[in-house]
C-alpha cells in the first residue's frame, strides 16, 4: 500500500486531496495544526468507509511540531511515497498591497508558505528516500508566477496581485526549482502545482469545485518515471499542457 502525507489537510483542497488518494487505495496521514479538527476530518472519512487515514498534529511554523509529526509517522511506516505540501496562509488582509503590508505579514507568510515547506520536506526526506518512486508536490498558485504577474495580457493581471501572498508563493516556486535540481539524479519527481481558484474558505468560497482542484494536485503525485520534474503547472491557466512559466 502506498502512503501519503498531506499538510493542512483537515479542510479544503487538502481534505479533498486526501479523500481522492484514499479512494485510490493510499494510506494517508493528514497534517492538522489543530488536532481536534484533524480528528473530525478522519471521522468524516470513516463515515464514507475510508479508513486508512490518520490525523497528525502539525504546525509547519514550529520545528518541534514538525519533528513530532516525523516521529509519529516514522513509527507507523518505513517509507513515504508522496509528500504534498499543502498548508499555507494568504499573508494578510485586504487590500493586499505591498505598499501597505507590514513586516509581520511578510514574515508570517514566508514562515508558513516557504520556510515551513522546506522544513517539512527536510524532516521527511529520509522516509521519502526509502520509497521506490517518491513524489513531492508543492501546492502553489499562478499568482506566484513572475511571468504572468508582469504580463498585462494575463486575464488575472489586474486583480490577482495579492502582494505578500504572491511573493511567498514565488519563493516557494524557486524552492521547487532548487529541490528538483538537487534531486535530479534520483527517482524523485518534484513539481509546483496551482490547483486553481477554488471554492474554499481560503477564497471566501469563490471559484471552481474542490474535487477538480484536488484532482489537479493528485495528477502530479501519481506521475510515472517518465513524468516531469522541476516544473510549474496550472491547468486552469493552461488547459492544453498544464505547464506555465515561472
Amino acid at each position: 500500500m502506498k502512503t501519503a502525507f498531506i499538510t493542512g489537510a483537515n479542510k479544503g483542497i487538502g481534505f479533498e486531496t486526501a479523500r481522492q488518494l484514499l479512494q485510490k487505495g493510499f494510506r494517508v496521514f493528514i497534517g492538522s495544526r489543530n488536532l481536534e479538527n484533524g480528528l473530525k476530518a478522519v471521522d468524516k472519512f470513516k463515515e464514507e468507509g475510508l479508513t486508512d487515514v490518520e490525523a497528525i498534529p502539525l504546525d509547519v511554523t514550529d520545528n518541534q511540531s514538525i519533528q513530532g509529526a516525523r516521529a509519529a509517522i516514522g513509527k507507523r511506516i518505513d517509507a513515504l511515497d508522496v509528500l504534498i505540501n499543502n498548508a499555507g496562509i494568504n499573508g494578510g488582509t485586504a487590500p493586499y498591497t505591498v505598499l501597505e503590508a507590514n513586516s509581520d505579514e511578510y514574515l508570517n507568510a514566508l514562515k508558513t508558505n516557504i520556510v515551513g515547506v522546506a522544513n517539512v520536506t527536510q524532516a521527511f526526506m529520509d522516509l521519502l528516500r526509502n520509497a521506490a518512486v517518491p513524489r513531492i508536490v508543492n501546492v502553489s498558485t499562478s499568482v506566484g508566477s513572475l511571468s504572468l504577474q508582469s504580463n498585462p495580457e494575463w486575464p488575472a493581471y489586474n486583480f490577482a496581485k495579492y502582494g505578500v501572498y504572491a511573493i511567498s508563493k514565488a519563493a516557494l516556486n524557486m524552492y521547487t526549482v532548487q529541490l528538483a535540481y538537487e534531486l535530479r539524479d534520483t527517482d524523485f519527481k518534484v513539481n509546483a502545482v496551482c490547483p486553481g481558484l477554488t471554492k474554499t474558505d481560503f477564497t471566501f468560497f469563490n471559484g471552481g469545485e474542490v474535487s477538480v482542484a484536488a484532482n489537479r494536485v493528485i495528477k502530479y503525485a501519481l506521475i510515472d518515471k517518465d513524468g516531469p520534474t522541476g516544473k510549474f503547472f496550472s491547468e486552469e491557466t493552461n488547459p492544453e499542457t498544464g505547464e506555465i512559466p515561472w
